[in-house]
Parts: structure tokens; C-alpha cells; sequence
């Protein structure tokens, strides 16, 4: 009878709530509705504790809570909304959690240290790769003792197929976190390796060593010219970087890979599973999606990658990079990290419609943020990479006339902390002022925001990112976590 009881005590209280609110007064606003719906969709959630046969984390690069707000706005935008109340793929995701992203000896990271602690659930210095931070940045003859085993490794060994995909280099440090040991990011290809060298091979033989292995089954992205020599073209008549002699895309080939390089031979590639398959799509970074020709999207990579994968009868582990959101920041150029990251959000809506929530743990997060900032009060539906307008105090929508700040000049929504675009100039002794702004200026795809501080390339920042989850064990992200705790959760989840 107790049992009865506390079976029935839930229905009851919701009973007495739902009775309780019925004279509030504001219960007929939309505002109220919606999230009495939201509250009633998150009462009927129920955990998931099933092993997972599947594990995919998703990272844009750069995109951290700022980063993502602006995105979510301008995808609304673009869907015919004012842009605020959209909500991305991820966010959806049942369970959250913010993540504290420095490095061991950074502040502010980089991405090489935030991907080693993603994917080896220990945090090391900036820089470099796989390896703890009993490693000095650049000492080779450390890295033997060092080094640290990455999910991929762990779940290659419980017979779970690998992936990485990225827009970014294979090489470059967030999906070389996954493969490589490295004292130091850059040494991408040989010609990097100091003299002397001892007990460390450079990122691209890893990932080739790897696939021939079959620790790593499906890599696709950019970065053709650490696979190449210097003297051999590949198929955009570009030269490699290699000092070596190796070919590596041949030795590939040589031991059964698929390899891709251009949008035909992309859709060329087999999906049964029974092949390695990579793909170099570029000499160095994949194009921005603002700019993408003769290239897949990010999602169309991931449905490829999904559907490859999926014939391993053990399951799979897959990591998705969108890199370039991140150097789009870099470059100050805010239109090329709203598109990059709308692609990104596309390529989280594939993974999901090709998976089952009840077998498959998907992750998506951020390395770390950039020092974007949102100036002003500016109106609902202000479009996100134009000019800030104001606040219309009778109605919803924007005034649709510029903010002007204390220098009687318009200012975008979106800038830099720091970057190219600082309004100081080295000619005037670091000092200036503002120059005007139309907002034709603002909304074209080449503009770079407007910065304070004079930086060649803008920065990243120590702000928390989000984590959101979906799947088996993902209610185990919640409140404020180590970024080295997502690899825990990654491990539980595909072992317990």
C-alpha cells in the first residue's frame, strides 16, 4: 500500500499545482504558457543509463555561450525571425552543464591543451598534444612518458570503429587531440621537428600509422600538404610540405584507404565500412562555408561519416570539428563565424536525425570562447552582424535607427575585445578614432569588426563554454565542470 502511495504522490502534486495556478494572473501570456510547457517537458524526462554503443561529440571551435548566442540569433534570423527566441539543435539537448576551459598553465587556452583534456580526461599545458603536463612544450624526448591515452584509443581497443571530421587541418590541435602524442601542436609535418628530435614522430605519420593500425577508421578534412612532399602536387596543383620523401596519401592507398579530395570523388566513397577512408579536401583549412566550392558541408561529411561507421557491429566513436569558426573570430570577421557556426549547427541536426538517443551519446561543446563582446541596448530583431539599433519602447521590433555612441557615430552589435580591426593605428602613435558606419559597411561579408585593443590576430578568451548532452548518461553534465570531465563521461557511458 505505501508503495501505491509514492507511486501515485507525483500525479498528485502536479494535480494540486496545476489547481494552484489556476487564479494567477498573468497565466494566459505567452510568455507563461511556453514555459509551463517547458516545465512540464522537463518533469517527464527520464534518465538513460544504457551503455552507449555510440559516442559522437560535436566541437565548434570558438564557440562559446557569446559566440553561440549570436549564431542562435542570426539562424533565426536568416528562418524569418526576429532572431533572439530561435533555439539551435543542441540547445534541445535535455542536460548542460558550463565548462571551465583553461589550461594548466594558461588562463586563456589554446586548443591543443583544451582537446587533450576533452579527449584524455587530463588537463596539460597549452600547446601541446596527448601528453600531461609533466611535458615541457617542445621536448621530444618527454612526450614517450607523457603521453596519455585519448577515448579514441581506448575505444578502438573495445572494437568501437573511429572517426574524425573537421573543417580545419587533420593536423591542427583539436582533431589532432584525438590520435596524436605531441610536445608541441605545430609539428604538423617533418619539416617542423627539431634537430635532434628524439621519441617523437610528426602528426601527420601518426594519423597515417593510426589508419593502418585501423585504430582510426573514417578522417576527413583539410590539411593535403602535411601528407605530401614538396615536389609532388596534389590535385588542386599545389605543393607539399614534406622534406621526407613520404607520400603519405599513397601509403594510404597502399594499405586499401579510400581517399577523397574534391566534391566528386566525396561522393564517390563507399560507405560499407569495409574501407578506411580519408579525405583531404584542402592544402591547409577547408574553405569558410561563406566560401565553400568543389567541397562537402560539414553535415553532409557527417552523414557520410555516420553511415560508414554505423556498419561497425560494436559501435563507434566519432569527433566533429568545426574549426573554422574559430579562425573566422581570428580574422575579426564576425559574418564568416555566424555562417561557419550555422553550418556547424546543421551538421548537430544530421547527427541527431541519423541516430536513436537511446543508443547514441551526443556531445556538443566548445575548446573555449573568443573575446567577442555585444556593445550597446540595442532592439529586439537588431540584425546580429549590422549596425546596433534601438530599443522601441511601444512595440517589439527595433526602432530602425542606429544607436549612436558618445562619439555621435553608430557601432555594430557585434566586436572585439581585440584584433585587426582595432580603431588604434600604429601611424597615430596607437591612438585614433572610430571611423563611421553605414549599415552597408556592417552586414558586408568582408567587414571586420571593429576592435579596442591592436592584436594581428584576435584572441581567445577564458569564459565558460556550455556542454550539452543527449543520450545515455548525459545527465551526468550539470552545473560548472572541468573541461577533462567530458572524457569521463564519454568513457562511463561507452564501458559501464
Amino acid at each position: 500500500m505505501k508503495l501505491k502511495q509514492n507511486i501515485l504522490l507525483p500525479l498528485v502534486l502536479v494535480s494540486a499545482m496545476t489547481q494552484a495556478n489556476e487564479n494567477i494572473t498573468q497565466q494566459s501570456n505567452q510568455w507563461y504558457k511556453a514555459a509551463q510547457q517547458t516545465l512540464q517537458e522537463n518533469i517527464a524526462i527520464k534518465l538513460n543509463t544504457k551503455r552507449a554503443k555510440n559516442v559522437i561529440i560535436l566541437v565548434a571551435d570558438g564557440n562559446g555561450v557569446g559566440t553561440n548566442y549570436a549564431t542562435r540569433i542570426w539562424q533565426g534570423q536568416k528562418n524569418g525571425l526576429l532572431g533572439e527566441e530561435y533555439v539551435l539543435p543542441q540547445e534541445k539537448f535535455p542536460h548542460i552543464a558550463l565548462v571551465k576551459t583553461y589550461n594548466t598553465n594558461a588562463q586563456t587556452p589554446d586548443s591543443a591543451g583544451t582537446g587533450t583534456a576533452m579527449h584524455s580526461g587530463v588537463k596539460t599545458k597549452a600547446g601541446m598534444l596527448g601528453v600531461d603536463d609533466s611535458v615541457v612544450r617542445g621536448d621530444c624526448s618527454a612526450v614517450a612518458a607523457g603521453s596519455v591515452d585519448s577515448i579514441a584509443e581506448i575505444l578502438a581497443k573495445k572494437g568501437k570503429a573511429i572517426g574524425i571530421i573537421s573543417t580545419a587541418r587533420l593536423t591542427h590541435a583539436t582533431p589532432a587531440s584525438v590520435y596524436a602524442h605531441s610536445a608541441d601542436r605545430n609539428f604538423e609535418d617533418n619539416t617542423k621537428l627539431p634537430e635532434g628530435c628524439v621519441g617523437q614522430k610528426d602528426i601527420a605519420v601518426q594519423l597515417i600509422e593510426k589508419m593502418a593500425s585501423g585504430e582510426v577508421d573514417f578522417a576527413m578534412g583539410g590539411g593535403r600538404r602535411h601528407f605530401l612532399p614538396k615536389d609532388v602536387k596534389d590535385g588542386e596543383n599545389k605543393s607539399g610540405r614534406r622534406t621526407d620523401g613520404k607520400n603519405l596519401i599513397e601509403k594510404a592507398q597502399g594499405f586499401g584507404a579510400q581517399y577523397a579530395w574534391d566534391q566528386a570523388s566525396f561522393d564517390k566513397l563507399d560507405t560499407s565500412g569495409d574501407k578506411p577512408v580519408l579525405a583531404l579536401f584542402e592544402s591547409s583549412h577547408m574553405k569558410y562555408e561563406h566560401d565553400r566550392t568543389n567541397e562537402p558541408s560539414l553535415a553532409q561529411m557527417v552523414e557520410k561519416g555516420i553511415k560508414t561507421l554505423s556498419n561497425n557491429k560494436q559501435g563507434y566513436f566519432l569527433h566533429v570539428e568545426a574549426g573554422r569558426v574559430d579562425h573566422a573570430s581570428h580574422d575579426g570577421n564576425a559574418h564568416r563565424a555566424m555562417t561557419d557556426g550555422a553550418a556547424f549547427m546543421a551538421a548537430v541536426k544530421k547527427a541527431v536525425e541519423l541516430t536513436n538517443s537511446e543508443d547514441t551519446l551526443i556531445i556538443v561543446t566548445a575548446d573555449h570562447e573568443h573575446a567577442i563582446a555585444f556593445n550597446g541596448y540595442c532592439g529586439r530583431g537588431t540584425p546580429i552582424t549590422g549596425l546596433c539599433m534601438g530599443i522601441d519602447t511601444k512595440g517589439t521590433k527595433h526602432t530602425n535607427t542606429p544607436e549612436k555612441a558618445d562619439d555621435g557615430k553608430p557601432y555594430t552589435v557585434l566586436g572585439y575585445l581585440n584584433g585587426s580591426g582595432s580603431v588604434l593605428k600604429e601611424d597615430q602613435n596607437w591612438t585614433g578614432t572610430r571611423p563611421a558606419l553605414t549599415q552597408a559597411d556592417a552586414i558586408d561579408p568582408d567587414y571586420i569588426q571593429q576592435a579596442l585593443i591592436p592584436k594581428s590576430s584576435e584572441t581567445h578568451s577564458g569564459e565558460d563554454v556550455a556542454v550539452y548532452a543527449s543520450g545515455p548518461w548525459a545527465h551526468l553534465f550539470n552545473g560548472t565542470v572541468e573541461q577533462n570531465y567530458i572524457f569521463h563521461v564519454m568513457l562511463h557511458a561507452a564501458t559501464n
